[in-house]
């Protein structure tokens, strides 16, 4: 059986989030609420342009561009796609797919077009009567990944005529609704104005989905609890740490309700041993853990959990617990990452707190002309060195290409985790 999705429609009016296409009240700031969507559960998010002209439109563009940067999860973009232009901006913005309506007239021209140029799987079509699906069947099922169906009582008629999976609208969190839906042999999923709350608890849901049969994308251990080694008093060591850096947050402790909550919720569950009760990370404080991976050591006696911090860990405010520095060596830092990161920052502090005789100041001052022009030539140094036979030409010229490049960044307001947000979107 293939897994269920849970998805959320995000919907953008002048540049910004907002509620609905009938209430265009600001929905919250765009990395709240990629974070909301990354942590909470959600298998992916439906992004709906509701502009009403083209500056308008390039500027929602821009939005979306910026929420795929910061959202770890498959998105879709639709709205006002008339044309080829109009799915090619929205792929190459990051959407993973574009929904195109099927109530338009151009619908079908416009599907016969992207599909030749960008493959059915890049495709979907939103369903609001049953007549679209009878006359178009053929070129929905031979052109059209999967359907996004708008009307609940449109699923009888389409389950049907066609074989095309799809993604239904279920409007209100009824768990009985949801599992007739998703009980249905072409269903993929459902979306909804709930799952768009970013209160409600995605992963919460997926576990009592499962309990009912479903198959959803939640975690399912490995092991059980009675696979660990526990300590004397029966709970189990968690070291929990920031997933995206690795900085080590916290040390608490487990028992088998925590464990299991954990799994079941999503979110860090600790057994308080002062107060001997379970302790969700957060829940007061609103510094919740989000879980990414739980892994056990090699011994079974301790859990490694990799989280997404909201807030800080420590009850001091502190970011970690281990922040109180006993001895600390000087060392030359070689990890890539973090060399970038430093030396980045630097060139910020340059920026915002020139210092006389500084060579990344005398850039700046001269502006991005000049800053280009070095670009361009560092760039021409590497073509010669590569040329000669001695490699370690190479990786001066590319150190100074990285250091020039890193000043254009900075200029341009763009920093190391933008860089690597694309990337890993290619």
């Amino acid at each position: 059986m293939e897994r269920k999705i849970l998805a959320a429609s995000l919907y953008i009016k002048d540049g910004v989030p907002v509620n609905s296409p009938q209430d265009f009240t600001p929905a919250g700031n765009l990395e709240f609420l990629a974070k909301a969507y990354n942590d909470g559960g959600i298998d992916k998010v439906y992004i709906f342009d509701l502009s009403s002209g083209d500056g308008e439109h390039e500027k929602n563009l821009t939005t979306i561009r910026e929420l795929n940067r910061l959202i770890e999860i498959p998105t879709c973009g639709g709205g006002n796609v008339r044309r080829l232009e109009d799915i090619k901006k929205l792929l190459y913005a990051g959407c993973k797919q574009v929904v195109i309506n099927g109530s338009k007239p151009y619908c079908f021209e416009l599907v016969n077009e992207a599909c030749a140029r960008f493959g059915k799987e890049k495709l979907l079509v939103s369903v609001k009567n049953i007549d679209f699906i009878f006359k178009h069947k053929e070129v929905i099922e031979e052109k059209i990944h999967e359907m996004l169906v708008m009307e609940t009582k449109l699923i009888d008629s389409i389950e049907n005529l066609t074989s095309m999976q799809y993604v239904a609208l279920c409007d209100k969190k009824d768990i009985d609704m949801i599992v007739r839906i998703l009980n249905r042999r072409h269903s993929r999923g459902i979306y909804g104005a709930f799952l768009n709350d970013i209160t409600m608890n995605a992963m919460e849901l997926k576990s009592t989905l499962s309990a009912q049969g479903m198959k959803m994308d939640n975690f399912e251990p490995a092991f059980k609890w009675s696979d660990f080694k526990l300590n004397a008093d029966g709970l189990l060591p968690v070291v929990t740490q920031d997933y995206r850096t690795g900085q080590v947050l916290m040390l608490a402790y487990m028992n088998e309700e925590a464990f299991n909550k954990t799994i079941a919720t999503g979110k860090m569950t600790y057994y308080s041993r002062s107060r001997r009760q379970l302790w969700v990370k957060g829940l007061t404080s609103g510094h919740i853990q989000y879980v990414k991976v739980l892994a056990a050591d090699c011994d079974f006696d301790t859990i490694l959990a990799r989280v997404s911090q909201v807030g800080a860990a420590c009850h001091t405010g502190q970011y970690s617990c281990f922040h109180n520095e006993i001895v600390h060596k000087q060392y030359i830092e070689r990890n890539p990452l973090k060399v970038f990161q430093e030396e980045y920052a630097i060139i910020m502090d340059r920026k915002e707190h020139p210092k006389e005789g500084s060579y990344t100041n005398y850039l700046f001052d001269k502006g991005i002309d000049k800053i280009l022009k070095k670009i361009g030539e560092e760039a021409s140094e590497i073509i010669i060195a590569a040329k000669n036979p001695d490699s370690e030409e190479i990786k001066y010229e590319a150190a100074d290409f990285l250091y020039h490049l890193m000043v254009l960044m900075a200029e341009k307001g763009l920093t190391w985790e933008d860089i690597t947000s694309e990337l890993s979107q290619r």
